[in-house]
């Protein structure tokens, strides 16, 4: 459960910090953006490296599931646009893939 949550954190902070590039440079806004963006793309690897996974090729693999339910939640509340039927089903399929790979026994 604890993985979860720095996985979530981690999400978020990822997608804040990509934000401001793409707030900057596809929104023509000033280039202050870039320095939260950058603080928070460090704070995003560093709540990777607290999740309970053995490998870290494991922790991006099933952190690629989470980025993209959290990149959803971004859409809806931070983009005011809600995600749509195939949004949502193809972030069940991705978390699918994550449970299989978190879960099923190592070997």
């Amino acid at each position: 459960m604890k993985s979860l949550f720095f996985y979530c954190i981690a999400a978020f902070a990822e997608i804040a910090g990509c934000f401001s590039f793409w707030v900057w440079a596809r929104l023509g806004k000033s280039p202050l953006w870039l320095v939260p963006g950058m603080v928070s793309l460090v704070f995003f690897a560093l709540m990777l490296t607290l999740v309970e996974v053995d490998l870290a090729g494991r922790a991006y693999a099933v952190y690629g599931g989470i980025y993209i339910l959290c990149s959803l939640f971004w859409l809806w509340i931070v983009e005011n646009t809600r995600p749509d039927r195939w949004d949502i089903l193809g972030m069940l399929i991705c978390l699918a893939g994550v449970s299989i790979i978190l879960f099923m026994p190592k070997g």
